[in-house]
Order: C-alpha cells, then structure tokens, then sequence
C-alpha cells in the first residue's frame, strides 16, 4: 500500500515565528492541514491579496480552497473563540462546509477556565505572562481527569449536566481560593451549551481520518503553535505554555504514529523575540531593541503586547534543532535586518565561569548566563519582497550560510514579507511529490 507524507512545522524559538504565513505557502502543496497543540492564545497571522487574517484556533489550511483543516486531539477547544473565527472567515468569503474536522477527544475550554487563570495569575508574585484565555486551566483538568470533551457535546441533556455539575464544583473552589461570588450558574451553563452545540457538525474520529488518508497516499501537514522554547517539557519551565508545541506533539495530538513522518521543518525569525515573562539570553534593551520592534511590527497579535526582542541565537537554535530533529529551516523577517551594518549572533553562552554551547534546563542559570556573539557584516539593501535567491545581496547570503552552519540544518525558505508571493525559495525537495 503506497503511504503518503507527513510533514511538521514547529517554531524553533518563543514562538511568533511567522508560522501562520509559512503554514499557508506550504499548505498549497498537501492535502490535509492539521493543528495538534495548543487553544485560542496562538495567533497565526496570513495575508491574501491584501486580506489580513488572524487565526487563533482555525487550521491555516482552511484558508486554502479543496484543503481539509483538522483540529487535533490535543487542542483545547473554545466553541465561542471558534464559532466567531468561523463568522469572520465566512464572511471573508471562504467557505467551510466539511472542510473542518474537530477531534471528538479535543478536551474544552470552559468560562471557569479563564476565570480561574486570570485569577491565578493575579495571585503569582512571579508573573508567566498567560493569555488568559483559560488554556493552562483546561489541559490541568484534561491531565485531572477531570475534563470534558468535544465528542460529549453530542448528548446535549447529559452534557448540560456535566456542565452544572463541574460549574458548581469550580464556584466552590474559586469561592475558597479566590474569594469570588456565586454566579448564576444555570444561566452560564445554557450559554455555553448552545453555542457548543454547534461544534456538533464538524466532531469526527481525527486519528482514524488522517491514518486512513496517509493510507490512500495523501498528504497531511501538521502545523504546531507557540515555539519549542515554550514547550512544556522542553521549554524555559515554568516560563512556558501548557501543551507539547514540539515535533513530538504532533504524534499525540493528532493520533498519528512516529513512523509516519518525514519531515520537521523549524521556523525561525531572523533575529529572536519572546512575549511575557521568562529567560531570553540575547535580549536586546534600549532604542537597539525598540527599533527592532518598531520595524518587525512586534506585537502579540492575540494580546497586542510588545514582544521583547533581541538577536538570533544560535544555542538555543540548535537545541530546538534537536529535539525536533528538524530537517530544515524556514527563516522569516530577514527584511527588518536590512538596516543594519552590523548584525550579532549569539554563539556560546557562559556561567559559573565556563563557557558551554550546552542549553541548560534551569530558567534561573539561563536568566544569569552571558552570550559570546559573533558580529556579521548587514548588507545595507532592502531584501523586501525578493523572491530569488541570486537577487539576495551577497552579505545575506552569507548570514543565511552562517545560520544554517550554526545550527546544523539547511535553510529552505526565506520569507521576504508577509503577503503569499513574498517568498524565496532555496530548496523544494521536502515538498511532496505528486
């Protein structure tokens, strides 16, 4: 039996990437485009002649005509973050119909849930930085044993009281907790069940869709949230999100075998970023940082918090580069360096007084650790827009060669801009062949 292919994105840094645009360039060219991790905090930013689009929950596939966008098993599910995402794409003109496929395991966001974080968050002397959109409160019930479920929708009375019976036992803990009111519990609950109810039409066994179609030889793309540094095993813990937004994730997310994949490919900016709190070694301060932001417009595009921002960092590059086992990388944003005539890369972190290319686990030792950095010449000449890579100036040329040798994996794409079009090319042997 012929097998199709495979393929994951994941951020190779704090996420915010530019993996939603990267996801769309790709997503021409497979069948299926499955999300595996994450809620309604991971937004993913594509352009369409003009068109802005901000998906939060929605598989960026979707945006694709005659592609099946799939929400996996290990999302968290919002029914009123999704039914207002699909208004705004419908009216957009895109037509949904059967395209979208929801996991009936995908475990629910609740209103408790968002309640209680904010409320969580508010109590920590030491801030994450959450969406407070309700995510890590879901997945601690999912890992409670304790959730509900997309597929239990589809008995509304006996989800209708699942509901009463988990709202009234949250009032009690919030009530202890946080000192907050009674609400009127059967009005939130009848709220909430009409609108989930209408997630009813799109429920389906994921796992068996997609093994069946990589079966028939089609072609499926997974496509993570967040970054590898934001992974809740292999992040900057505790200063990180609450799922598996590594290569791994996809697996288990998405009820697909190790063995069906063939390839990772990582995204990564050409200089770094992180949003909310938490260790960021090559974190650039001052007006150096503040026209960084200002020029790669970097703000949360969920939140519209300023991200931090700060040069690329080749440690922390190659670790995600490990963990996911990428086979290779997509850099974006290389335009926002246009302007510079000198451009730092950090190579070697040190502390305790050796120097390591190692990076550490602890959030504490990697707040304190000073950055060995490699100064490259800037090109000085707009890259915006390029499409070829002969028309790149030679120094970008030479910056691209040094990331790639930094991190041990080749680069096969370069995002020159935000729009489709605005994309060059380096290698498509990693797309599927028809």
């Amino acid at each position: 039996m012929s097998k199709g292919k495979a393929t994951i994105v994941v951020g190779v840094q704090w996420g915010d990437e530019g993996k939603g645009k990267v996801v769309d360039v790709l997503a021409e060219h497979f069948d299926i485009v499955a999300r595996y991790q994450g809620g309604a905090n991971a937004g993913h930013t594509v352009i369409i002649d003009g068109n802005k689009f901000l998906l939060q929950l929605i598989p960026t596939g979707l945006l694709r005509p005659g592609k099946i966008a799939v929400l996996g098993n290990g999302v968290v599910l919002d029914p009123p973050a999704l039914l207002q995402e699909l208004e705004t794409v419908q009216a957009a003109g895109i037509s949904v119909g059967q395209r979208l496929l929801i996991s009936e395991r995908a475990h629910l966001i609740l209103p408790y849930h968002r309640t209680h974080e904010q409320a969580a968050e508010a109590a920590r002397a030491s801030k994450i930085g959450t969406t407070s959109k309700g995510i890590g409160p879901s997945y601690e019930d999912k890992a409670g044993r304790r959730g509900l479920r997309a597929g239990d929708v589809r008995d509304l009375a006996g989800f209708r009281q699942k509901c009463l019976e988990a709202f009234a036992e949250k009032q009690r803990v919030a009530s202890a907790l946080y000192g907050h009111s009674a609400r009127d519990t059967v009005r939130q609950v009848d709220e909430y069940v009409s609108k989930a109810r209408c997630i009813i039409p799109y429920l389906s066994d994921v796992s068996a869709h997609l093994n069946q179609a990589l079966d028939r030889g089609q072609t499926v793309l997974f496509e993570g949230a967040q970054g590898t540094l934001l992974d809740l095993d292999h992040g900057t813990y505790p200063f990180v999100t609450s799922s598996n937004a590594t290569a791994g994730g996809a697996c288990t997310g998405a009820g697909v075998g190790p063995t069906r994949i063939g390839a990772v490919i990582g995204v990564s900016k050409a200089y770094a970023t992180r949003v909310g709190s938490g260790p960021f070694p090559t974190e650039v301060t001052g007006p150096e940082g503040e026209k960084l932001r200002e020029r790669g417009s970097e703000y949360g595009s969920v939140t519209g918090r300023p991200r931090r921002c700060g040069w690329f960092d080749a440690v922390a590059a190659r670790y995600s580069a490990r963990v996911n086992h990428l086979s290779a990388l997509v850099i974006t944003k290389l335009d926002i360096l246009d302007h510079l005539a000198e451009i730092p890369v950090g190579v070697e972190y040190e502390w305790d007084g050796k120097r390591s290319t190692d990076f550490p686990a602890e959030a504490e030792v990697l707040e304190r650790v000073k950055v060995r950095y490699e100064v490259l010449p800037g090109w000085l000449q707009p890259t915006f827009g390029l499409t070829d890579y002969d028309q790149l100036p030679a120094k970008a040329k030479a910056y691209l060669s040094f990331l790639s040798g930094q991190t041990g994996v080749p680069i096969v794409m370069v995002s020159t801009g935000p729009q489709r079009d605005q994309t060059l090319w380096m290698d498509r042997s990693l797309l599927p062949s028809r």
